[in-house]
């Protein structure tokens, strides 16, 4: 991944409960500044430790497939957006609407058919309901964040079919700084967007195990330049056969990328006690944003192209408490989160077109067993309440509350070579509709019970290969959205229509993997396949209202296959330079019966770098090829194939401080023009042009 800014990232990862009771947690001098060795990726030797969904495991005692991003990885791949900063590893798209809101796409699965989550807690904003909603996570604040596919989904929700996103930050302190204070600051600029950021973390020990803490980030960009025209070809095509000649101008446009400025801030502050195993805290964030949303144009004369802006508030708190036990049980852990988050869509005027409304909150409750006789696990419940709403020209959902509760277990055995690890989730979901005028429906309400379990192996074939496998079974509650929708969406460009008459989702899956780990040479393929019954997806009905096409949720059956195959190897030393090479390669295959291929999904990818390490001073020249997506849903435009270069260098100047560090990174060295596949706005949003970055991180 190409060097960006370094944000609070860097700072040192997460300190897993021990498994046993012990002495205060106090931190080194370099986690205190932020400089920690990286933890182990996806790509780690077997037998180190990792953090995975906030308890520490071997890296080969984790069934599916798991990736951590942490540590100087992190720190070199981070932006602004949790999409684009996920969106170099190996089986993860991004929906890549403009530079300011992009979420993951796992495997071809988005909205809620993932679960993306800080800290285990959900997101609490309404990215789900359109691409141009920004998750309201900061990735700049991240110590860590996992992408979590298998069995361990299962913890967070029936939801987690494509697989799981956790954040994991420090805004609640898990350890005591050794030196009393410690922190980090960060500042970045690049030029594809006249990106200018800071951010900055303070961690301080007031005395009695108590812990401080206070973070602060704000980032700013102009409109985004491109690598070359700004409507895709067929569109451009379309718009030069017009007999409009405002029409035909916009065949011509390129560069800048319009209405995709942004600004955003974020100020939080937490407090906690820490004493042994014992963790108790609280947190509270406010975060603002401001950015455009790229336009949609109309080729159409008779109807006009729009463009919004969205201004959104966020006021967020946290608590967290992690309790030691004997016996039996090794830890309780509680989590729990509030949010009451709103948006305004602005009209160019500044005028308030929509407000979207969201307040609810989380909780979870988890009990962890001791390892005993290779038997271990975790229980838990957790509980959802959320309700939304909608005020102005965008509303096409009622008034509407979801009320989610789960109890789950996932339990292994280990014995030799052989580990087993199996899980169940039982949900129930409310979800209900008051009666509205405006988008015309009664009093709707709904109630699902789904049941979703989860079975693996692996085999430790030798000190240096592991084979595993698992098979699920998941089961989905419709959304809102896609139950009670009914009206315009300027988000999605279309007149939605939910089905109030929508029955569970439910698919049988399965993904086997093969690992090999030997020093610092490390190869792994993973293949999966999934079965749905009832998936639910949308299809265009040909009518038109609002001068927008009606598009209808429907059920029907689908399919989803792929492949993840990643490698890395030492090459040798060079003039006492070390060099290295790695790279992967992904691939998602989806159709729906009687509708054709799925839309939106990743076409097949390649990714091969060569870094290079001497002293003070690391480097990486990356090259990634994005082939052409012509496998394409009804109502959807092909994509053209592209191929990026990427360069970057870090520098670490001072040998007493080498938590100071100073990157330069260019990226599409070449200025291609790149669309995603997975975008909804690929037509009419590409992504960066050239872009060279200036970043540079001190801790204390």
């Amino acid at each position: 991944m190409s060097t960006a800014f370094l944000a609070a990232a860097l700072v040192a990862q997460p300190v897993a409960v021990p498994t046993e009771p012990a002495a205060t947690v106090v931190t080194t001098p370099a986690e205190d500044a932020g400089a920690a060795a990286p933890p182990p990726t996806a790509a780690a030797p077997q037998g180190q430790d990792i953090v995975v969904t906030g308890r520490r495991r071997r890296d080969d005692d984790v069934l599916g497939n798991v990736q951590v991003l942490g540590g100087t990885e992190l720190a070199s791949s981070v932006r602004p957006t949790l999409g684009e900063t996920l969106a170099n590893q190996p089986g993860v798209s991004a929906t890549s609407n403009g530079p300011n809101a992009s979420r993951p796409v796992l495997r071809g699965f988005t909205g809620d058919r993932i679960r993306v989550l800080a800290d285990g807690i959900g997101s609490l904003d309404v990215s789900t309901s359109s691409p141009d909603h920004a998750v309201a996570i900061n990735p700049l604040t991240a110590q860590s964040i996992e992408v979590v596919h298998g069995p361990a989904a299962l913890l967070f929700g029936s939801s987690a079919i494509g697989g799981v996103v956790n954040v994991v930050d420090n805004r609640i302190p898990r350890s005591i700084p050794s030196r009393g204070v410690g922190g980090q600051v960060n500042l970045g600029y690049g030029t594809a967007a006249n990106d200018r950021l800071a951010s900055g973390v303070l961690n301080v020990a007031v005395g009695g195990g108590f812990v401080a803490h206070a973070d602060a980030s704000w980032a700013k960009n102009d409109d985004l330049r491109t690598g070359g025209t700004i409507l895709a070809d067929p569109l451009r095509t379309q718009a030069l056969a017009s007999p409009d000649a405002d029409i035909r101008a916009l065949a011509g446009l390129k560069g800048d990328l319009p209405n995709s400025a942004g600004r955003s801030a974020e100020v939080a502050g937490g407090l906690a006690y820490v004493d042994g195993g014992l963790n108790v805290g609280v947190s509270a964030t406010r975060r603002t944003s401001l950015y455009g949303v790229p336009i949609r144009y109309s080729l159409d004369p008779a109807i006009g192209s729009e463009s919004s802006r969205i201004n959104v508030h966020q006021t967020r708190y946290d608590a967290r408490a992690e309790m030691p036990l004997h016996g039996a049980f090794r830890q309780l852990r509680f989590r729990g989160g509030l949010s009451d988050y709103k948006h305004d869509e602005l009209a160019p005027d500044g005028g308030v077109n929509s407000t979207f409304f969201s307040k609810g909150g989380e909780a979870r409750l988890d009990l962890e067993q001791a390892d005993r006789n290779g038997f271990g696990g975790a229980s838990g419940i957790q509980y959802l309440d959320k309700r939304e709403r909608i005020r102005g020209d965008e509303k096409y959902l009622p008034d509407s509350r979801q009320r989610q509760a789960g109890l789950f277990t996932v339990q292994h055995y280990e014995t030799g070579p052989v580990r087993i690890e199996g899980g169940v989730r039982f949900e129930k979901s409310r979800l209900t509709a008051a009666a509205d005028a405006v988008v015309g429906n009664p009093d709707l309400r709904r109630s699902f019970s789904t049941v979703s379990a989860s079975v693996g192996a692996s085999y430790k074939l030798n000190s240096d290969w592991r084979l595993s496998g698992d098979l699920a079974r998941n089961a989905r509650a419709p959304s809102i959205d896609e139950l009670f929708a009914n009206g315009p969406h300027g988000g999605t460009a279309s007149f939605e229509l939910g089905d109030p008459t929508l029955r569970t989702e439910r698919s049988i899956g399965g993904e086997a993997s093969l690992r090999y780990a030997h020093g610092d040479t490390h190869v792994g393929l993973t293949a999966y396949a999934s079965k749905f019954g009832n998936f639910i997806y949308q299809v265009p009905t040909g009518e038109i209202r609002d001068d927008l096409p009606v598009y209808a949720f429907r059920q029907g059956k689908a399919t989803y296959t792929g492949f993840e195959l990643e490698a890395g190897a030492p090459i040798g030393t060079v003039g006492g330079v070390q060099f290295g090479a790695e790279g992967f390669a992904d691939y998602v295959r989806a159709s729906i019966k009687d509708f054709g291929p799925a839309p939106q999904i990743p076409p097949l990818r390649v990714q091969g770098a060569l870094t290079a390490k001497r002293g003070k001073v690391d480097a990486r020249l990356e090259v990634e090829r994005d082939f052409a997506q012509r496998r394409t849903a009804p109502n959807e435009t092909e994509t053209n194939g592209f191929t990026l270069v990427n360069a970057a260098v870090n520098w670490r100047p001072l040998e007493d401080r080498p938590s100071l560090t100073l990157g330069l990174s260019a990226n599409n060295l070449f200025d291609v023009t790149a669309r995603r596949a997975s975008s909804l706005l690929k037509d009419y949003a590409p992504l960066a042009g050239r872009d060279i970055r200036l970043t540079a991180s001190f801790g204390f």
